[in-house]
């Protein structure tokens, strides 16, 4: 079972709508955990099997304006980990894909304020890595039966440095989405130039 449906809201946690807290969790979270119902029975009447689920550096990362989303992420780590646990000696293994930025179309449906929407489509056309790689990485990390596949290979030093230096981490990730958030505020007051314009 491969649990990887997935949307975005962003925006300031006041700010966000209960409908809209309502429909990320939903997808993100409770789609993960439903999904995770569903196979566990046939896996374990199997003898065995995978049950890879679709999380994102966000759910460790928590940067600024991306309250709901890192929240869901954050949620998916936890359920993987707890289900790791309770399916230990089945047979079953548990993994939870932590992914870094890759081109999607995970912004075509993002439910944001401009800035924060610019922001995320700047960070996704400008990825190196393309959703192919991502699969073909998240195959290969189950396939390792790795519970964590932290991915792009750059993102595990992040993830390391999280768990060793959570204070200055947070503190790295919210002065980089700051400036990047404020850079895409003043191109829409006509500050600055090119964030908010489309591709060529």
């Amino acid at each position: 079972m491969i649990n990887n449906a997935g949307v975005a809201v962003a925006g300031e946690l006041d700010a966000i709508s209960p409908e809209n807290w309502r429909w990320i969790v939903d997808t993100n979270f409770l789609g993960v955990v439903w999904g995770c119902r569903a196979a566990l029975p046939v896996l374990r009447r199997a003898g065995g099997g995978i049950i890879l689920n679709v999380a994102s550096a966000a759910g460790f990362a928590a940067a600024p304006n991306m309250s709901a989303y890192n929240a869901t992420k954050a949620a998916v780590i936890s359920l993987s980990e707890t289900l790791a646990a309770e399916t230990g000696g089945t047979g079953i293994q548990i993994s939870c894909a932590i992914l870094g930025f890759f081109r999607s179309h995970l912004t075509e449906g993002l439910r944001a304020p401009p800035a924060e929407r610019a922001v995320a489509r700047r960070l996704l056309i400008g990825a190196s890595h393309s959703a192919g790689e991502a699969a073909q990485a998240i195959l290969a990390g189950g396939e390792e039966r790795r519970l964590y596949i932290v991915w792009p290979r750059e993102y595990r030093i992040f993830w390391r440095l999280k768990r060793l230096a959570p204070v200055l981490f947070l503190n790295e990730v919210s002065n980089l989405t700051g400036a990047e958030l404020a850079r895409c505020r003043d191109c829409k007051a006509g500050k600055a130039g090119g964030l908010l314009e489309a591709p060529r």
